[in-house]
């Protein structure tokens, strides 16, 4: 049987996320790259997969580039990332011997991603837990990102090993959770939500993706997943609703050829406009 966690009683092999722990957050810190100053790390999260992570995360970054800061995205997604291809970004990220330099989008956003470093994109990532946690934590303190403005963290889906060593070693200053209108939306964004508590990291706002598609005769939107809950659930949390993307084939299209670059996701202006 498990051990109970109490304030008296947790050690090794306790839950590392156990609440009585977070006067201890800080000594998970990993210090970043002595070549790097970073002002802001935002993370982009789900309780489950295939809600738009990276489409949120990428958008943030183009908005904010827009804006005339200096922006980065980390692919925290190991097993299953998207960011290089969505920015058309191919081959392998180069070293300085002891570093690795992330590559750059057409828009300046600077990106690092396993995809850059496996022989091919389809090559497969075949880790355990641990090493998938690493992994993330050598993208912090062993890439070269420079001065930035703020660093987005595009999240593996779910609360285990990657997304905790994340919320632990990287110093988060706020989460987006992203959902869908469809069965157990409830159940997912609270258990990111809660697992956001518990690690003691605000979460900045909830953002509905394909919340609806527009009819293109008469523009009316059309519930594809039916009528959204998110507005009940937000106000439950407290946390506001700071973006809802239609789906919209255009950006589907320039995801699939590599021309992410160039998107301005307006749907999200409300998300970057609460950004610290």
């Amino acid at each position: 049987m498990a051990k109970e966690c109490n304030a008296s009683g947790c050690d090794k092999s306790s839950c590392e996320g156990c609440p009585s722990r977070q006067s201890e957050k800080n000594s998970f810190l990993e210090p970043v790259n002595a070549k790097s100053e970073i002002n802001h790390v935002i993370a982009v999260a789900s309780g489950k997969g295939g809600v738009g992570k990276s489409l949120v995360t990428a958008s943030l970054a183009n908005l904010m580039a827009k804006k005339g800061f200096r922006v980065g995205i980390l692919d925290a997604d190991i097993t299953g990332p998207s960011i290089p291809r969505m920015y058309g970004l191919t081959g392998a990220a180069m070293g300085d011997g002891e570093n690795i330099l992330p590559r750059e989008t057409a828009n300046g956003i600077k990106v690092i991603s396993v995809n850059l470093l496996l022989p091919t994109q389809e090559t497969p990532v075949i880790w355990r837990g641990p090493i998938l946690a690493n992994m993330v934590k050598q993208f912090w303190t062993d890439v070269i990102w420079g001065e930035l403005d703020y660093l987005f963290i595009d999240m593996p889906p779910g609360t285990g090993d990657v997304p905790l060593t994340a919320f632990q070693s990287l110093p988060i200053d706020g989460i987006f959770i992203v959902t869908s209108p469809q069965d157990l939306v409830r159940m997912i964004v609270t258990k990111a939500y809660n697992m956001a508590q518990m690690m003691n990291i605000p979460v900045l706002g909830i953002v509905e993706n394909y919340s609806y598609v527009r009819c293109p005769d008469c523009g009316k939107p059309i519930m594809v997943f039916g009528e959204s809950h998110i507005d009940d659930i937000a106000a439950d949390l407290s946390v506001p609703v700071v973006g809802r993307i239609p789906i919209d084939p255009e950006i589907a299209r320039m995801v699939e050829d590599g021309s992410f670059a160039d998107v301005n996701n307006e749907y999200l202006e409300q998300a970057a406009a609460v950004l610290p």
